[in-house]
């Protein structure tokens, strides 16, 4: 019998109580709902945050989030083992273990270590394990941090093939316009693409205790979209919002391509989706649509404007000229070299002294692209 596997990811605004400390009594009753699909069927990981926020408190120190890198890595340091205690004894009420993993970016953009990773979190799930799963913050620095745990909720789906991301956050959804602050805000149930309207009602994040917001999500939806994994935001202190959302309940936004065409290999998401991001190339309209509509690589000839430094290997976002996020990918050609070559055809790459060398290079092959 297939298992349906189920990524949880809990905000720190969602863990804390209305005193910035991390709520047991809330930690208590996920861990009654995650036991509750286990006996149903599931398999449940759990993405969490506010380790920071567990070792202040333990600490006696203010829970605002502090500026110093070295306070943040220390209070990390502290809280990763105060927080895992709260969740291994609420689950243990259920009979169920905790396993915990520490994950940076080095970790995903590194192929063997992510395929470990894989290979850990399989393992614990084939025993009845709940992993517990964070990033590692007592080591990360801006280079190999993902800098919210939505977007680490979504390379986990990824690398494990969940079925369902359940994101837990302090508001219920995505609306047409923040609800704090615009009473004719409505809620979105259901998005199968992205439009502008839905990218601009997207805003900042909403508390001091957490790295994220709804822009993040929007970013972790269009990863799990392009890997056809739904994805649904909803509030978490909803009763029995864990329970009814993974037994298919209408609750808050769900995010589920309504693309039934091109579906990516395992490797080509790691390949587009793994590794930061280290520039941007700006592309014309026609380009465009040989992406969308025809599967195509792309080629310098449509490239209009390239913004940042990159080496040939890195992943770039792919934007149209009216800023559209369009896909993602590895590029062929460092930033120096695109800027040469930006709008040229590939004979004209062929003659130039300098470019030579690449005319049988695509600017970023359609095997190492992922296209939102």
């Amino acid at each position: 019998m297939h298992r349906k596997r189920v990524i949880i990811k809990i905000g720190s605004s969602t863990l804390t109580d209305e005193t910035g400390k991390v709520d047991a009594d809330y930690i208590d009753d996920v861990a009654s709902q995650v036991s509750q699909l286990w006996q149903q069927g599931f398999e449940v990981v759990i993405v969490t945050s506010a380790a920071i926020t567990a070792g202040l408190e333990a600490l006696s120190l203010p829970t605002a989030r502090p500026n110093s890198i070295p306070m943040l890595q220390a209070a990390a340091a502290v809280g990763q083992l105060e927080l895992s205690k709260v969740y291994s004894h609420a689950l243990a009420k259920h009979k169920l273990a905790v396993g915990q993993i520490l994950l940076t970016r080095f970790e995903i953009e590194n192929r063997t270590t992510y395929l470990h990773a894989r290979d850990t979190i399989e393992q614990l799930l084939e025993l009845g394990v709940v992993p517990l799963i964070n990033e590692n913050d007592t080591v990360a620095v801006d280079e190999i941090r993902f800098g919210d745990n939505d977007t680490l909720a979504a390379q986990v789906a990824i690398l494990i093939k969940a079925d369902l991301v359940i994101l837990l956050s302090d508001i219920d959804g995505l609306y047409t316009a923040d609800p704090r602050i615009d009473e004719d805000a409505k809620l979105l149930e259901s998005i199968g693409s992205f439009t502008e309207e839905i990218i601009a009602s997207a805003g900042l994040a909403g508390s001091n205790r957490g790295s994220g917001g709804m822009v993040t999500k929007i970013e972790a939806a269009r990863m799990l979209m392009a890997a056809s994994i739904p994805m649904i935001i909803c509030e978490g202190h909803v009763p029995d919002v864990i329970v009814d959302t993974a037994l298919g309940k209408q609750i808050g936004t769900r995010f589920a391509s309504s693309d039934n065409g091109h579906r990516y290999g395992a490797r080509q998401l790691w390949l587009a989706l793994s590794g930061s991001v280290k520039g941007t190339v700006f592309i014309d309209d026609g380009a465009v649509r040989a992406l969308r509509e025809q599967g195509g690589s792309l080629l310098a000839v449509g490239v209009k404007r390239v913004e940042g430094g990159f080496e040939a290997g890195q992943a770039w976002d792919i934007r149209s000229l009216e800023n559209s996020l369009i896909g993602r990918g590895i590029c062929g050609y460092s930033s120096d070299e695109l800027m040469l070559a930006a709008g040229k055809r590939t004979s004209e790459i062929g003659d130039n002294k300098l470019l030579g060398h690449l005319a049988g290079t695509e600017v970023i092959h359609r095997d190492q692209m992922v296209v939102f």
